[in-house]
């Protein structure tokens, strides 16, 4: 079972899950990365461009998902070099304090508290996100265009990648569509019908939507919204 809830980190979700049968749980891309814990161990999910499917990995996960764009200063690594990947903590720190790391997480309450913990004092000693990436999620979370986001933001179409890159793990164009899925499935599990949504979401009609959901989750957009809908590993 997927239980999430608000962090302590402004704009970050701490959750938890236990699949309930192996291979159970489809993350769908929505522009986060998170900060893993299972069996133990401390790991990094990158941002996703297509659903990622478990690898079969069983017991309980926990885990803090940054608002998008947030990560990468944290873990001091650029989003693009994580992209649908996950790796071990220690990959990108060094082992030793990682291990340290861990000792402190596996001893909480719960690992989900000591995760948010350890992500809080990682906070602490790290500058805040540059301003202009969460305009960037605005705007294009708005469906405004790139070039309307870069003209409306006063940096040029070159930045504007270079900066979604880093931040986010791919170019603006990758990220609307994925925000634009993200609003589109919000709409679809309200009841809203799908044409409607379609329209709604941005989309130039339903059949457009159907493709997109397709492609980015791997299902039709009808069996998508008929599973339990979770967002962990």
């Amino acid at each position: 079972m997927y239980v999430e809830r608000a962090s302590r980190l402004p704009g970050a979700v701490v959750w938890t899950n236990t699949p309930s049968r192996t291979g159970a749980g489809r993350v769908l891309p929505d522009g986060c990365m998170d900060l893993l814990w299972h069996d133990g161990r401390l790991l990094v999910a990158g941002p996703d461009t297509r659903a990622h499917l478990p690898d079969g990995a069983t017991g309980p996960w926990a885990g803090v998902r940054f608002h998008p764009g947030t990560a990468p200063a944290l873990l001091g690594v650029p989003a693009h070099e994580l992209r649908d990947r996950r790796v071990a903590l220690a990959d990108l720190w060094p082992a030793a304090r990682v291990r340290r790391l861990a000792d402190r997480v596996n001893a909480a309450r719960d690992p989900a508290s000591g995760l948010e913990d350890l992500a809080l004092r990682q906070a602490a000693g790290t500058e805040p996100p540059d301003p202009l990436l969460r305009q960037i999620v605005t705007a294009l979370d708005a469906g405004r265009s790139v070039a309307a986001t870069a003209d409306a933001l006063g940096v040029g179409a070159r930045r504007l990648h270079r900066c979604s890159l880093s931040a986010f793990g791919y170019g603006p164009k990758t990220l609307a569509r994925i925000l634009r899925l993200n609003r589109a499935l919000a709409l679809a599990r309200s009841g809203v019908p799908f044409a409607e949504t379609a329209a709604r979401a941005g989309y130039a009609d339903q059949a457009h939507l159907a493709r997109d959901v397709r492609e980015l989750s791997g299902l039709p957009l009808g069996e998508l919204l008929g599973r339990a809908g979770q967002r962990g590993e």
